[in-house]
């Protein structure tokens, strides 16, 4: 399967759109049990065949550029197209009955599933919205220079803790990012140092070999690399133990070890795979309940790149 499904999905939940007034999550566990009985198999089997708020799933309109067009999004971010697989036959058999907010609920649990044989009870009834703006993902997703602390403000704003934040970014086990993302660390870290001291020297050494100087003008080449080059396409602790040994591509990982609010997060984590499992599938549940629409907000869409 696509190794960044889960990663797209979980931006997906991380940047539930804002701009109408939310519910209190009144979602709930088979909410189509009588409506469209068949949604998880058939969302199952689009995630098994390639391998929140769905604004981000919307395409731009002239003079509109939407959420896919953002930096964090454009090109990077794939997957739209297990979405539309899944809206297509469900549309077919359960005509404007599920939302794809709720397809890409069902979609980031058995893509979590699928790489890392975490399973958990998703809850449904979302609404999607109506809006989709191209800056949203900037003021939502943390960007790869935060540290700890600002890791942690970002997280809490949604109502997650500085557990379920180090917990959740294990997500980064899988999936990749572009060069630009983190060449600062490699050439202009700071006035001290150029390259970033916390990255391992060896590590620094292998990514400058394949992502050279971005140039002045932005416009050459901005290759990418694996999250995690040995296990890229499995959710597993290698993240953590990446992060002991100075491997974290994005400072936003690293920090995670440096700070000391969270490098005991880090290794107990790593230590315990079982333990960490069971934390991340609560936080994917608590998270898709972040900012939902629900009743009488928002729509169920027909198609899921353009509102009804």
């Amino acid at each position: 399967m696509n190794m960044s499904t889960l990663y797209f999905c979980l931006i997906f939940i991380l940047t539930i759109s804002t701009m109408t007034s939310v519910s209190s999550a009144s979602l709930k566990v088979n909410f189509y049990q009588t409506s469209c009985p068949s949604v998880e198999a058939i969302v199952n089997k689009a995630v098994n065949k390639v391998g929140c708020d769905a604004s981000i799933l919307l395409d731009s309109t002239p003079g509109k550029p939407t959420e896919k067009e953002n930096i964090a999004n454009n090109p990077s971010l794939r997957g739209y197209e297990v979405i539309d697989e899944a809206k297509a036959e469900l549309e077919a058999q359960c005509p404007q009955t599920v939302s794809c907010a709720d397809i890409i609920a069902f979609a980031a649990r058995d893509s979590a599933y699928k790489v890392g044989g975490i399973n958990y009870k998703v809850e449904s009834g979302r609404h999607d919205g109506r809006v989709s703006l191209i800056d949203e993902p900037t003021q939502n997703l943390p960007p790869p220079i935060f540290d700890a602390k600002q890791l942690e403000d970002n997280f809490a704003r949604k109502g997650l803790s500085l557990d379920e934040m180090v917990t959740l970014s294990r997500a980064h086990s899988i999936g990749v990012s572009h060069c630009s993302s983190f060449s600062t660390r490699l050439y202009t870290f700071n006035a001290t140092h150029s390259q970033d001291p916390s990255m391992d020297p060896s590590f620094a050494k292998e990514l400058k070999a394949k992502c050279p100087p971005l140039p002045s003008s932005g416009n050459g080449p901005n290759p990418t690399m694996p999250f995690d080059v040995l296990t890229q396409d499995k959710l597993d602790n290698k993240y953590y133990k990446d992060l002991n040994n100075h491997h974290g591509l994005l400072n936003s990982d690293q920090t995670l070890l440096s700070s000391n609010a969270t490098a005991g997060i880090v290794r107990n984590n790593a230590r315990n795979d079982a333990a960490w499992a069971n934390k991340f599938a609560a936080a994917m549940v608590k998270m898709g309940s972040i900012d939902v629409l629900t009743g009488e907000q928002g729509e169920v869409r027909k198609n899921c790149r353009v509102v009804n």
